[in-house]
């Protein structure tokens, strides 16, 4: 399994320039908002830069813009999974319109994670 690198130019360049909907997400998800979890943003993964990604659960967060394309996007969820990773993808128009239903998806995919590995939250 691949480790995850903390720092990367990309990576640095990516959080300066986040678009407004990764923002507006990580706004809600910063200093475990969300239940108690934290969330780090852009990790480094392999080759790709995850927009959000809680490690001890292996779930990543990517808000998409319609700048990815399709195939792009499926070969590099293939490549996250692979390493073990759970993938979650919102449109920016779902974190603009109906914030409360992605963070309750959020949820949801933390708790099947954590049924599933029975991994125990830190505080």
């Amino acid at each position: 399994m691949l480790a995850i690198r903390r720092i990367n130019p990309n990576a640095v360049r990516l959080r300066r320039d986040a678009t407004e909907c990764e923002k507006r997400l990580w706004a809600v998800l910063r200093n475990r908002q969300l239940d108690g979890f934290k969330f780090g943003r852009q990790a480094t993964i392999g080759p790709y830069v995850v927009d959000l990604l809680r490690a001890e659960y292996r779930l990543i967060v990517e808000v998409d813009d319609g700048q990815h394309g399709d195939d792009l996007d499926l070969q590099r969820t293939r490549f996250l999974e692979r390493q073990g990773y759970a993938v979650t993808r919102f449109w920016n128009h779902e974190v603009i319109e109906n914030l409360d239903g992605v963070l309750a998806s959020i949820r949801s995919s933390l708790t099947i994670k954590q049924m599933n590995n029975k991994v125990r939250p830190t505080a």
